[in-house]
């Protein structure tokens, strides 16, 4: 019997997926919880229109981290922090920081998303990843300049 999930189901498979399942375990355990519809000819066709409609949501967010990707990849960005004059800094620039010059030039990014390998302790430019999509990855230019 085919099955549309609604949840995720551990060893069957994640919600939105057509699945085969049998009869007595689709109607004992995941229509009894709600986990699951019978894959009816008209909830699979409302199904694939759902469908078609998450994959060209999904690839307008690519389309725009790939134009985010191309923006950052040409920018660079200049964070001021205090130092003791010999080219170390007394604290370290944060991610945080860097998101806020980021602001200051008119790009939104979260903090989360830049990826720090290591503390930036000194004053200098360095190279900064930024998880622009999952499998995407950004190279922003961060100049540290020394107050």
């Amino acid at each position: 019997m085919r099955v549309i999930l609604l949840k995720d189901v551990k060893g069957l498979g994640k919600a939105g997926d057509l699945v085969n399942s049998k009869p007595g375990y689709y109607h004992n355990f995941l229509a009894a919880n709600q986990l699951a519809v019978e894959a009816t000819p008209a909830v699979v066709k409302e199904w694939k229109a759902k469908q078609k409609r998450m994959a060209e949501e999904e690839a307008a967010r690519k389309a725009e981290a790939e134009k985010l990707k191309a923006q950052l990849d040409q920018t660079e960005v200049t964070v001021e922090a205090k130092g003791g004059g010999n080219g170390k800094l007394f604290g370290s620039v944060t991610n945080q920081d860097i998101a806020q010059a980021l602001e200051k030039q008119g790009i939104t990014i979260d903090k989360k998303k830049i990826e720090l390998k290591e503390s930036l302790r000194e004053a200098g430019e360095t190279s900064v990843d930024v998880r622009v999509y999952p499998e995407m990855v950004a190279k922003l230019k961060v100049r540290i300049k020394e107050v």
